[in-house]
């Protein structure tokens, strides 16, 4: 254990390398309101950062700015402690943190943490994942856009067959079933998601399963999947595309709609994993095409990671708000978490070690090519 003023002197060295001072004048700069921090954050990387921020044991005025500092500086890889980064790989090689029995794990702990908060965060339609500002000038208008841009790459008709994998809280299917006149089946690990998707496509050919993905074995013209691979894990990507081919017609097409790293790895980062998305993991495109291989055709492959930065600000605006008209449940720890949640997202893509990819897929290739709006 070193002393309070040596661990002091070692962090302030670390962080230089950033461009960040403890107790500096800088927004992004760390202020220390506890002087135990320097040894916690030597001693616990990137999970000790996280809950000490939670804990209250520094501040900062530009959170996400910090963080971004730390990505870009690649902090984040030489401050894991090795033998944790050690375990938590060997941990995701020798069992399936993504398995049947775990699948539902990040339903109860994120998901179905309470639709008020949901609600409050995301805008007029209730959609979790990047919105799409090529054109757009609010979330609102950039979320309806991702939702026609998906629905124009599948190409839909009416009379179709479409599924959402990962349906969320049903916007998509209710979008593609009043605009394009297709019928719709969703699949969801959340019974909050699922119970509020079903109240909003009421009176509409749309059916929400509260189910695995693995456990739905039927025919579908389409298949889409937004937001939902983050989850799915390394060791079940052959089973999810293999599950695309068998559910798709010759002529069939799929859109997978997920983050991607730029580095394979078989982990997430510990805080997420512990606090937000338990069980998750980026793939990365190396891992996606090795899995597609011999089972799908890429048909194109469209990345808007620049995009989530905006999105991320936009839900942060959306939710500091209103925190004081939410739940008694949302304590200042939990808000804590929240903005610290939202801001280390925001500095993944902006330093753009974070991706968004739309990928589509077809069993045997579109006979002349596929054409891919934008």
């Amino acid at each position: 254990m070193v002393g309070i003023d040596t661990g002091r002197r070692q962090l302030e060295d670390l962080l230089g390398v950033a461009g960040v001072v403890l107790d500096g004048t800088q927004p992004w700069d760390i202020q220390v309101d506890d002087p135990r921090l320097p040894q916690r954050l030597l001693l616990g990387g990137s999970l000790a950062l996280g809950e000490s921020y939670m804990d209250g044991w520094w501040q900062c005025r530009d959170l996400d700015g910090l963080l971004t500092r730390l990505l870009t500086a690649g902090l984040d890889r030489t401050q894991h402690p090795r033998w944790r980064l050690v375990l938590a790989g060997l941990k995701a090689r020798l069992f399936n943190p993504q398995s049947r029995r775990r699948s539902f794990e990040v339903g109860r702990r994120h998901y179905d943490i309470g639709n008020d908060l949901y609600a409050a965060m995301l805008g007029r339609r209730m959609v979790y994942s990047c919105g799409y500002w090529r054109r757009a000038e609010t979330l609102d208008d950039a979320q309806e856009a991702k939702l026609d841009l998906a629905c124009r790459k599948l190409q839909l008709e009416p009379g179709m067959r479409l599924l959402d994998i990962g349906c969320g809280w049903g916007e998509l299917l209710r979008f593609a079933v009043e605009r394009h006149q297709v019928e719709g089946v969703g699949v969801t690990v959340s019974r909050e998601q699922a119970e509020y998707a079903r109240r909003l496509c009421q009176g509409l050919p749309i059916t929400i399963h509260l189910c695995d993905y693995r456990d739905l074995d039927q025919a579908f013209d389409r298949i889409v999947s937004i937001g939902m691979f983050e989850h799915v894990g390394v060791r079940n990507y052959p089973v999810f595309f293999d599950r695309l081919r068998r559910s798709l017609p010759g002529d069939g097409l799929a859109l997978l709609h997920t983050i991607g790293s730029n580095e394979s790895a078989t982990r997430t980062d510990p805080w997420i994993g512990t606090y937000i998305f338990p069980n998750s993991m980026l793939p990365s495109a190396a891992q996606i095409a090795g899995s597609v291989e011999g089972r799908l055709i890429i048909e194109d492959w469209h990345n808007f990671g620049a995009d989530y930065d905006r999105t991320l600000r936009a839900w942060r605006d959306n939710i500091e708000a209103v925190w004081e008209r939410l739940s008694v449940r949302y304590d200042q720890r939990f808000r804590r978490m929240w903005r610290y949640y939202l801001a280390a997202s925001m500095a993944l893509f902006r330093s753009r070690r974070g991706q968004l990819w739309q990928i589509m897929l077809s069993p045997d290739g579109v006979p002349g090519g596929y054409v891919a709006p934008r």
